[in-house]
């Protein structure tokens, strides 16, 4: 097949691909015979374009892939809608997997598919596909694996046709669907592919509620919100202004939280963007008091361990920086104003302050990082560290890195290349050196009495990066639930060794933890564990229970620093009012420009805001023309966090180095009308 040349983000999100693909199926408008499944959830917008143009009912066809434990990118076979139930017979025989773990892999699936099914059609039967043409619709074809599942699953129901039809494919892929398929139409099967989300310029995550309101065409607009009314609101906006503490600037403002934390060992302080002053400012105000009224031995944060160590060092008095700033300096890569911000810069030297207040022999309280893109930086950690030591341990150290040479600093060609089987994987040796590092950590502490030494503890965790970083990187084109469940699975290892480390050094440690609330809230109240989704604060409640306090911050509206696409220059944003329905809407209609609350301070409250409804997420990209898709997720609030903080308006962190862009700001909008 000749090689398609085309540009990057042809289509401007998956309804206008949809519409396009349409213009591939007119031989099928107007059929009585046929009728368009789409895969959930990327593949439902697609398909309704397509079902709207040929004027065919639209279901969707639900395939939950039965992967191997602890290997689950390999599919032994799949469940589907319609009780249908395939299996991958080579790779059962390969391996030699028995029966039952199939059926408890399969066991499993079939709940969540039913519950997905449940969500998607609210009540109605799936439609009967025998004897009818079956256009299969997904958003794109990457390996095509769960396209294979749905052939087969769909054959046994027994339809007279099935066409594949999909905006953009890997051309490899489009040709091998062509075997199991009867018809097989990819829009555009570009060269080099990379993945399907490069041909998409806006290809945010599909939600659960998207999917149901566009399966419910024709009888109700799949466009609009449904709000919880006023009067529905006003029992739980009164609960509300009862409970809530007014914070006014006061040093006690924060009183009724730390009495809520109590002797919890990690308090887990969250953010709604990554860009906004309020968040930064209060966090750290709180986390003073932690440390001044409660002891806090650390605060680890959601920056990369040998950036975040500078500071530590730092604030220990043990480097030579001379300042915050310029202890700051290995803050570089994009997002550079997360932690090169004036708030940061204040409280670093805060603690650096505190730190030197404290008596000869006193433990003083350390700054980490948690967080695994800085692989590079930490391989040379490592090998700065063995060279002083144990220069033989160096070598061998530098001979297993040496693996990655191939694609100097770009850690996405080697997730690429690794995936594609274009180059080896470096997993052994990343494990490897690991483990040589765990055997001399393990060798110091029973040699030295139960410690080992800061610096080598710095190192372990250092090559734990590089680990779990190379594993992330080769995630990165599988699925997107497994790169984001390694990342945090990797930050929730990192404090738990970090405070086995410091619990060795002083006793009972204690940890404030600073991350966005999409780390920080307990996943298993969001879309986010409903997809297959963990992160660290759900991780921190299901190891240490009732030591954790997950704290929630949130606006309404105001400005942020954000940047419009990755890697871009930051900019000073405006922030769209909260949209109906959402828990900041709530919140605004209480009429407190801020305020604190512990949620279990009501049952009204504890109840009411246990029922989902939207949540605003801002990272460190804001496109508001996108908000709904791009920054809104459900959750159940009171069993995502234990207290929440609220700014009705917020402004924009400052950061170190202030583009022409956040100068200038952006122009208030006269949101909603254009006017």
């Amino acid at each position: 097949m000749k090689p398609v040349h085309i540009k990057p983000g042809l289509f401007r999100d998956r309804r206008e691909a949809g519409r396009l693909l349409a213009g591939r199926l007119a031989a099928y408008v107007n059929r009585p015979d046929v009728l368009v499944l789409a895969l959930p959830r990327g593949g439902v917008p697609v398909a309704y374009e397509v079902a709207r143009t040929l004027d065919a009912p639209l279901d969707v066809f639900v395939v939950r892939k039965l992967g191997i434990p602890g290997y689950e990118e390999l599919a032994m076979g799949a469940v589907a809608t319609g009780g249908v139930r395939v299996r991958n017979d080579q790779l059962v025989e390969r391996l030699g997997i028995p029966e039952p773990m199939i059926e408890a892999a399969a066991a499993g699936e079939r709940q969540e598919l039913a519950r997905r099914e449940r969500l998607y059609r609210n009540g109605r039967p799936p439609l009967d596909v025998r004897g009818r043409i079956v256009i299969l619709v997904d958003d794109g074809l990457a390996t095509g694996a769960t396209m294979h599942a749905a052939i087969q699953a769909l054959r046994p129901l027994q339809p007279s046709r099935i066409v594949v039809a999909v905006p953009v494919a890997a051309p490899e892929t489009c040709e091998e669907m062509k075997a199991e398929a009867d018809e097989v139409i990819c829009a555009i099967t570009p060269e080099p592919f990379d993945a399907v989300g490069r041909w998409y310029q806006d290809f945010s995550q599909t939600t659960d509620e998207e999917v149901a309101a566009l399966l419910s065409w024709p009888s109700s607009s799949a466009k609009g919100e449904v709000a919880p009314s006023p009067t529905a609101d006003s029992a739980l906006i009164k609960a509300l202004r009862e409970t809530a503490y007014t914070l006014a600037g006061s040093a006690r403002d924060y009183d009724p939280l730390i009495g809520r934390i109590g002797d919890a060992r990690f308090v887990l302080l969250g953010e709604a963007s990554h860009g906004t002053h309020e968040f930064y400012r209060e966090r750290a105000e709180i986390t003073k008091r932690l440390i001044e009224e409660k002891n806090f031995a650390a605060v680890a944060v959601e920056a990369d361990w040998p950036d975040a160590y500078r500071l530590n060092r730092y604030v220990r008095g043990s480097s030579g920086d001379v300042d915050a700033v310029e202890a700051l300096a290995d803050f570089r890569r994009f997002p550079t104003w997360m932690w090169r911000n004036t708030v940061v810069v204040e409280f670093i030297e805060w603690l650096r302050a505190y730190n030197d207040t404290l008596p000869p022999g006193a433990e003083k309280t350390g700054f980490y990082g948690l967080d695994l893109y800085s692989l590079h930086a930490s391989m040379k950690a490592v090998l700065r560290y063995l060279e002083k030591v144990d220069p033989e341990a160096a070598r061998r150290a530098r001979e297993r890195y040496s693996c990655f040479d191939h694609v100097g600093g770009d850690t996405q060609a080697y997730g690429l290349m690794t995936r594609l089987s274009l180059s080896k994987s470096c997993e052994e040796e990343a494990v490897g050196q690991l483990l040589e590092l765990q055997r001399r950590s393990a060798e110091a502490v029973q040699r030295d009495g139960g410690l080992a030494d800061d610096e080598l503890f710095y190192a372990e965790q250092n090559a734990r990066l590089v680990q779990n970083a190379e594993a992330y990187y080769r995630a990165m084109f599988l699925e997107e639930v497994s790169s984001w469940n390694l990342r945090d699975r990797h930050m929730a290892e990192t404090l738990d060794a970090l405070v086995t480390h410091l619990d060795r050094k002083a006793g009972r440690a204690k940890i404030a933890v600073w991350e966005h609330n999409s780390h920080l809230g307990d996943a298993r109240a969001t879309e986010m564990g409903h997809r297959g989704e963990l992160n660290v604060g759900q991780l921190t409640r299901e190891k240490y229970a009732g030591e954790a306090v997950l704290v929630g911050f949130t606006t309404h509206y105001g400005t942020v620093t954000a940047a419009s696409d990755w890697g871009k220059s930051a900019e000073r944003k405006q922030v769209r009012p909260a949209l109906a329905g959402s828990f900041e809407a709530l919140f605004h209609a209480v009429r407190r420009d801020r305020f604190l609350l512990i949620l279990n301070d009501s049952a009204i409250m504890l109840q009411q805001l246990g029922v989902a409804r939207l949540e605003r997420a801002i990272g460190v990209i804001y496109r508001p023309e996108t908000e709904r898709q791009s920054h809104y997720f459900r959750a159940r609030l009171a069993d995502q966090f234990d207290a929440v903080l609220h700014f009705d308006e917020t402004r924009a962190v400052e950061p170190l180095e202030s583009t022409a862009e956040w100068e200038a700001g952006e122009p208030p909008e006269t949101f909603p009308f254009a006017v």
